[in-house]
C-alpha cells in the first residue's frame, strides 16, 4: 500500500557516506525534528533522474530552503558509493544522498517498482515529498518513470 499524505514514514535505514566511509542513518535520523524534501529516483546517473530530475533541485536549492526547509535529501536503490559518486558529478554535495540500496525503504513506502523488464531489477518510483518531523505533507508521484515533470523542483515549490 502507498504511503499517504498525513501519514508517518515508516523505520528504515539508508547508507550515507561520512568523511570515514559509509555509515547507517535511520528515517528518524533524517526526518525527526526537521522538514525535508525528500526526491527518490529510479537509478542514479539514468539519463532522466541525471540530466532532468535532480539539476532542477540543484537550481532551486537556496529557494527550496528559504521556504522553511531544513534540507533536500535525494533516494535511489542504488548503493552508497554510486549515490556519493553522482552527488559530486551533479554538483549536489550539499544535497544528503540517503543509499536505498535493497529497495527496503520504497517496499516500505509502497513506492518500489520493477524494473527487471530494463535490466534494473527493483528500483525506486520517481517521486518528490515533504516530510515535516516525519510525516508525509505533500507527495507527487510521477506515473512514468521517464518523467521529470509532476516530482520536479517547480512543482514541488508550489506545495511550500
Amino acid at each position: 500500500m502507498t504511503i499517504q499524505v498525513g501519514e508517518h514514514l515508516p523505520q528504515a535505514t539508508f547508507r550515507v557516506m561520512t568523511a570515514e566511509g559509509p555509515a547507517a542513518k535511520t528515517t528518524d535520523d533524517v526526518f525527526k525534528g526537521r522538514r525535508v524534501v525528500l526526491v527518490a529516483v529510479p537509478g542514479a546517473f539514468t539519463p532522466t533522474c541525471h540530466r532532468n530530475h535532480l539539476p532542477g533541485y540543484v537550481a532551486r536549492r537556496e529557494e527550496i530552503l528559504g521556504r522553511g526547509v531544513d534540507a533536500i535529501a535525494v533516494t535511489s536503490v542504488n548503493d552508497v558509493f554510486v549515490l556519493d559518486a553522482w552527488s559530486k558529478a551533479s554538483g549536489a554535495e550539499s544535497m544528503e544522498f540517503l543509499a536505498d540500496g535493497n529497495g527496503d525503504f520504497a517496499k516500505a513506502i509502497g513506492l518500489d517498482m520493477d524494473g527487471a523488464g530494463f535490466g534494473l531489477g527493483v528500483r525506486s518510483k520517481r517521486y518528490a515529498m515533504l516530510v515535516d518531523d516525519g510525516v508525509v505533507r505533500a507527495l507527487n508521484v510521477e506515473d512514468t518513470p521517464s518523467k521529470a515533470d509532476l516530482s520536479g523542483a517547480e512543482t514541488l515549490l508550489k506545495s511550500l
